[in-house]
């Protein structure tokens, strides 16, 4: 919750109360998921996401590793290693903002704060991500006009609006199950919409 410029707390406006609802109910249903259920989807999302374009020719993607009942990217992280792209995964920063560090490999992830997984390698400083050719973002939902709804803790806000600022403009992917990809979702101005979104049923792209 915001404060207003008299520093008392402001309400949250409709759009970020209906996000928190959606929030809440797209948690829920996921966490009716089965490992196995999981498990499969994440062998199609890889398989899906290994045929784009924007992946095939991409020399550094900027990725990140899922965890608990995630749409699974552990196969792809992999996959696009061994086809030789350089894969940079992010570390959680204090002030929730974004470093990032090379992915060498499932052996090289560590535990962190709240449940994550980052990589152990040397830090590369969150302007990193500014040398992606492609990035996978995390979230729980993308309606029919690209607009993805995260999990609200702002950090990929931060990363989008540092690509922006600096001009750079690599296709977003977002993965997803496919009872994520919605009609219509609420917006805010901060909200930044995506190139395209892989389901374990195949891709969707957006216009731009």
């Amino acid at each position: 919750m915001s404060t207003d410029r008299s520093g008392f707390l402001a309400a949250p406006s409709p759009e970020a109360s209906a996000k928190g609802l959606l929030r809440r109910e797209l948690l829920a249903a996921r966490a009716l998921l089965t490992k196995e259920d999981v498990a499969r989807a994440a062998v199609l999302l890889a398989g899906s996401a290994l045929l784009l374009p924007e992946l095939a020719g991409a020399r550094t993607v900027a990725a990140y590793v899922s965890v608990g009942r995630e749409p699974g990217t552990r196969d792809l992280l992999e996959a696009l290693r061994e086809r030789g792209a350089r894969v940079l995964l992010p570390a959680l920063l204090p002030d929730n903002d974004l470093d990032w560090a090379a992915y060498e490999g499932a052996e090289r992830l560590l535990p962190a704060g709240r449940g994550l997984l980052e990589p152990a390698g040397p830090r590369l400083g969150p302007a990193a991500v500014l040398e992606a050719d492609a990035v996978l973002l995390p979230g729980l939902a993308v309606d029919g006009n690209g607009m993805r709804l995260g999990r609200g803790g702002g950090s990929y806000d931060r990363v989008l609006a540092r690509l922006t600022a600096a001009g750079a403009h690599p296709p977003l992917v977002v993965l997803l199950y496919e009872n994520e990809v919605v009609a219509q979702l609420p917006s805010e101005a901060h909200d930044h919409p995506v190139d395209a979104v892989v389901t374990p049923a195949g891709t969707r792209r957006f216009a731009s």
